[in-house]
This record gives C-alpha cells, sequence and structure tokens, in this order.
C-alpha cells in the first residue's frame, strides 16, 4: 500500500515569497530562521542574567592578585606582560644554572654510554688468550692439545638462548637512543652558550659567509675588542 502511496504523484508545497510590496525588507523570515534567532536571544538573555546575579550577589571585600594584575582592554581583561620581569643579571644568572643542569646531563649520559659500550664488548669479542704448552713426546702433545680443547669450548651464537639475545639487542637499542640523546645535548649546551654569550655587554657583529675562516651553517659573530683597565 505504501509503494502505491509513494507512486501517485503529489503537489509540491513551496514556501510563501516575500510579497513585492515587501521586497525592500529582504527574504521572508521562514520558521526555522525564526528558530535560530530565538535560540540566540534566549542564549544572551541567560547570559546577561547571570551576570546580574554576580553583581548583585557580589561580595565587596573580595580581593584577589588577579585584580591588580589586569589591566582592561576594549572590555577584556588581560594579564600584564612579564617579559621585563627580570633585570639582565638576573636572566644570566638563569641561563648559567640552566647550562649547568644540561652538562650535569650530557656527562651522566657519557658514563652510561661508556659502562654500556664496555659490557656490549665484552659480550661480542671471544677471549683469545693462547697458552703454549710443549711436551716431551707425540702422546703428550696430543693430551694437552685434547685437554686444552676441552677447557676452552665457548659456546657458539646458536648455543646463546633467545632471552640473551633479546637483551643484547634491547641494550643495543639503548646505546643508540643514548648516542642521539648525547649529540641533542650538546647541540643545546652550544646554542646555549651562544645565547648567553650574545646577551653580554660589548660591541659585536655577525660576519658575511666570505669572512668565515671554516665554512659552517650556524652564525658566526665577532665582537669588538676592548681595553681593559
Amino acid at each position: 500500500m505504501s509503494s502505491l502511496r509513494n507512486a501517485v504523484s503529489r503537489r509540491a508545497h513551496k514556501e510563501r515569497a516575500q510579497p513585492s510590496s515587501r521586497k525592500k525588507f529582504g527574504l521572508l523570515e521562514k520558521h526555522k530562521d525564526y528558530v535560530e534567532r530565538a535560540q540566540v536571544f534566549h542564549k544572551k538573555e541567560q547570559t546577561l542574567q547571570k551576570l546580574k546575579e554576580k553583581a548583585t550577589f557580589r561580595n565587596p571585600d573580595e580581593f584577589y592578585f588577579r585584580m591588580i594584575k589586569t589591566r582592561n582592554v576594549d572590555g577584556v581583561h588581560k594579564l600584564e606582560s612579564n617579559a621585563n620581569k627580570y633585570t639582565p643579571e638576573e636572566l644570566m644568572l638563569m641561563k648559567t644554572q640552566d647550562m649547568g643542569y644540561i652538562l650535569q646531563k650530557l656527562q651522566s649520559e657519557k658514563k652510561k654510554i661508556e659502562k654500556l659500550t664496555a659490557v656490549l664488548h665484552s659480550l661480542d669479542n671471544q677471549p683469545s688468550n693462547r697458552h703454549v704448552y710443549y711436551a716431551e713426546d707425540r702422546e703428550e702433545a696430543k693430551e694437552i692439545q685434547f685437554l686444552s680443547l676441552k677447557s676452552e669450548m665457548v659456546p657458539t651464537s646458536n648455543d646463546v638462548s633467545s632471552d640473551i639475545k633479546r637483551k643484547t639487542a634491547a641494550s643495543y637499542r639503548e646505546l643508540d637512543a643514548r648516542r642521539n640523546r648525547v649529540s641533542q645535548l650538546e647541540k643545546l649546551y652550544m646554542d646555549m652558550a651562544l645565547q648567553k654569550e650574545l646577551q653580554k655587554k660589548g660591541r659585536k657583529r655577525k660576519l658575511r659567509e666570505d669572512e668565515i675562516v671554516s665554512p659552517t651553517s650556524k652564525a658566526v659573530y665577532k665582537w669588538r675588542p676592548e681595553r681593559k683597565r
């Protein structure tokens, strides 16, 4: 029955357009347009009602530090900038402390790399000790050779368990990660040292490419020599 109802042609009901005498007012507002406009209006109305309630029940003795650390810009409260909060001497001291921390981490990573490298090196290298034995006759030589081969038997890679292989591979991955971290820390330390030097007083300028003796991708600065009294 529903298929027959859908087969019959129906008249398309169109929404009423704006009368020609009211075209100066634009398009005729539809119901969905009214619903959207009403929702926006009621939302603004509720916001104003909440603000009025806060203003009515506010505590006149209330205080918090943002009252004196903010300023009103076009009706919006903005925090004051803390860009010039510290003096140049304080900034220099903080830079030095940060560099000391980075240097400490760098030295710690290098020590861990040396220890890990020594352990892996001892695992990879088989003992290469050679002893010289002297025999009186052939029988004694064969006996010494048999005993030495029996005592110096070293397990091959096939005899190593999978657990040991997995731990060794994990140690190598850790070694690569620590080496990458050391390179990153060294680069960070050099950048911080350069920024610290640039903050010092004195006339300096950035060298051009044709003035640099050893070409490098980083900027090179030259300070004007000053006479020390």
